[in-house]
């Protein structure tokens, strides 16, 4: 699998963290850097190429994961959680379909953030479960049916 993975600059030291950690996993990764103060630039990139398929998954980081979720949502087939325990990790991937997970540096600490990455990165969304029209739901608004 191909992570993409950026953040702010208050992320830095967490971002490497889970570049190692995710490498260890097994995964490709691309670093979208974390210098750019206006973390929304990094998210709408990492998001853009996550959307059209360049990346698998995405992980981003700011101070709370809320920013760069809120930013990479705006980029459309982009769909972005903000995750804080395991259960959210997984059900990120399995009940909705999140191609990208946010975590905050600031309230979530490295142990905690490999073991969200580790949750979410193996599981995959079955089209198939009750989940389903729930999140096409959501596809079909972002294409413009109301």
């Amino acid at each position: 699998m191909r992570v993409a993975i950026g953040c702010d600059p208050n992320a830095a030291d967490l971002k490497k963290i889970l570049i190692a950690f995710i490498e260890k996993m097994g995964h490709e990764v691309k670093d979208y850097g974390s210098e750019d103060p206006i973390y929304a630039n990094v998210a709408f990139a990492l998001a853009e190429d996550v959307a059209k398929g360049a990346c698998d998954r995405g992980v981003l980081i700011c101070g709370t994961g809320i920013g760069v979720s809120i930013a990479a949502n705006k980029v459309r087939g982009a769909y972005a959680a903000c995750v804080t325990n395991v259960y959210q990790a997984q059900r990120a991937a399995l009940s909705n379909n999140a191609n990208i997970i946010a975590l905050g540096a600031q309230v979530t600490g490295s142990e905690l953030a490999k073991c969200l990455v580790e949750a979410y990165l193996p599981l995959s969304f079955d089209p198939k479960s009750r989940s389903f029209p729930k999140v096409d739901r959501i596809r079909t608004y972002e294409q413009g049916e109301k």
